[in-house]
């Protein structure tokens, strides 16, 4: 079997926790990676929690300058509503250095939820 560990970045996307209002997770540094892929853990949803997501991307870590990744750049989509007790995955093939996790509150109380990026592609091997 091949190795896989030893090939791939690991990073927090989103700290997780019970999200009562809308969280943006920090300017994830994708730099000596060829690819990546965000994906998403769910657990409880109270009161018809309505939360969504997206991806932003910039070419500097300043708040002001991350935009919304065109949907050509991703590979996959997100729902149109985060599920309880789910795992979302979708990848990021645009050309930005930085990408950043956006959950959005639409309604509803709040949501258990956190993220990992996966960096693959990695220019040097093995990736600490």
């Amino acid at each position: 079997m091949r190795d896989l560990v030893n090939n791939i970045g690991a990073v927090q996307a989103l700290v997780p926790a019970v999200l009562s209002a809308t969280a943006t997770g920090p300017a994830l540094d994708l730099i000596a990676f060829g690819s990546a892929a965000l994906v998403i853990n769910t657990g409880a949803i109270a009161s018809a929690g309505d939360f969504t997501a997206k991806l932003q991307e910039s070419d500097t870590t300043t708040s002001g300058d991350f935009t919304d990744v065109d949907a050509d750049h991703l590979e996959g989509v997100f729902p149109a509503s985060l599920e309880a007790n789910a795992v979302v995955k979708v990848g990021y093939k645009g050309f930005k250095r930085y990408i950043r996790l956006v959950v959005t509150k639409n309604g509803g109380t709040s949501i258990a939820a956190g993220a990992v990026l996966i960096k693959g592609h990695a220019a040097e091997r093995p990736v600490v």
